[in-house]
């Protein structure tokens, strides 16, 4: 049950923002895509004076020994241009069985190069670690786009999306050793943990509470354990809107608002053809769930 939630929640992450309400390419908000965890090639970040990155680093802090083994995931959405809106194809590059006492004396590494329509994209993922006391280490995945790019300075950043990386965010797990929370280390670990630096994403830890196996680093702030609801039928790619809401806008589009809804890609059809053919009782359940009820003090 474990790997289903941290793999709910990162395709959660994978996919935020990819597509959202009225789900058309003509809505003004589906005109600006991808805005989370894009990494642009060095040129184009150059060129734009640093606002946009090519690169993201994630640092944590994990409890183990020499023994203890990582693997680490890095995956991404990789921009196809089409002839009526931008898709996307999920990319996954990983590190397997990295121990902690072969990190401390060089790094590992992965190139990695995907193509797609006319475009391709490379970089690489480096992982190194620290020993910063008997049983405590600090690691660091560091992901990088290497994507030669000529004329960034004159490029769009829809031009430039097809040779980025997308929605990137890295999933840490360890065998033998478990991580320490940034966001609520023990006190003992406080001053390691504030060491830590993040640059365009941050750690937490999921699973079940109280798993300390697996790490997230998303480009979207979360806080540990995250969940996705449990009545939610599917992704609709927006976690911040509330899923009876959209659900219930999706019903009331017109036919050409269907029509243009299906032409959006995959993902939009799915979402259409779930919600039209959604039962009576899943719809209810979205109306609202009560958890964590307790009784009321009584009064002093």
């Amino acid at each position: 049950m474990s790997s289903e939630l941290v793999e709910r929640i990162a395709n959660a992450v994978l996919y935020e923002g990819y597509l959202l309400y009225p789900y058309r390419p003509s809505s003004v908000k589906n005109r600006r895509r991808f805005t989370f965890g894009v990494l642009v090639p060095p040129a184009y970040s150059a060129a734009q004076s640093g606002t946009e990155t090519a690169s993201m680093r994630t640092e944590c802090l994990v409890r183990g020994r020499p023994a203890t083994s990582l693997d680490v995931r890095v995956r991404f959405l990789q921009v196809i241009e089409s002839e009526s809106f931008q898709e996307a194809v999920e990319r996954d590059v990983r590190l397997a069985d990295c121990l902690l006492g072969d990190l401390l004396e060089r790094p590992r590494r992965a190139d990695f190069c995907f193509a797609a329509a006319r475009n391709f994209i490379q970089g690489s993922v480096e992982l190194t670690a620290e020993g910063l006391e008997e049983g405590l280490f600090q690691v660091a995945a560091h992901v990088t786009n290497w994507t030669p790019l000529d004329h960034a300075e004159q490029l769009s950043r829809d031009e430039v999306l097809p040779h980025s990386l997308a929605a990137t965010h890295t999933i840490l797990a360890a065998r033998e050793g478990e991580f320490v929370s940034l966001l609520d280390p023990p006190e003992r670990f406080g001053p390691a943990a504030a060491r830590c630096r993040n640059v365009g994403t941050w750690p937490v830890l999921v699973g079940e509470h109280g798993e300390r196996g697996t790490m997230l680093s998303s480009p979207i702030i979360l806080y540990d354990y995250p969940e996705v609801a449990a009545e939610s039928p599917g992704d609709l790619f927006d976690a911040t809107e509330i899923d009876e809401i959209l659900t219930l806008r999706i019903l009331t589009l017109t036919e050409d608002e269907k029509r243009e809804m299906r032409s959006s890609g995959e993902h939009a059809r799915r979402i259409l053809a779930r919600t039209e053919t959604l039962p009576d009782e899943q719809l209810m359940k979205l109306h609202g769930a009560l958890r964590g009820l307790r009784p009321a003090k009584e009064s002093q």
